[in-house]
């Protein structure tokens, strides 16, 4: 596909749109100069991706809930940091929409991350009112 081509897979709500973003959510840090973002957010991806790990690693066996949403964190950490590395930025390809209202694109990763994120969340919120 080439860039910004898109195709419906469910219409009017849901296409395949190949789109590159060199920011981050919301293109975060878009603007900004080209070596500043890469050093910034491969070095943001690598740190985050250790920490988890070393949360992973503290977490009990039966803490699975826990495990599984970092994992998910981690794996969408690391998605974006491979398109990072070689792309310089990150491929976005799924486009949600209804009517004239589009959410920003987004991948599989950012999916990951945020599932991974929203699960942490309850995860917490739970712990709160024990």
């Amino acid at each position: 596909m080439s860039i910004h081509k898109s195709f419906a897979v469910i219409e009017g709500f849901f296409n395949i749109t190949y789109i590159r973003n060199p920011g981050a959510a919301f293109g975060f840090l878009a603007g900004a100069s080209p070596i500043f973002r890469q050093v910034f957010f491969l070095s943001a991806a690598i740190a985050v991706i250790l920490l988890i790990l070393h949360g992973i690693r503290k977490s009990g066996e039966k803490e699975f809930l826990l495990v599984f949403s970092l994992s998910l964190l981690s794996a969408g950490a690391a998605g974006n940091l491979i398109d990072r590395v070689r792309f310089g930025e990150v491929v976005d390809f799924l486009d949600v929409y209804l009517g004239h209202y589009h959410w920003p694109a987004f991948n599989i990763a950012d999916a990951a991350i945020s599932t991974g994120v929203a699960i942490v969340i309850l995860i917490m919120l739970k712990r709160k009112k024990v």
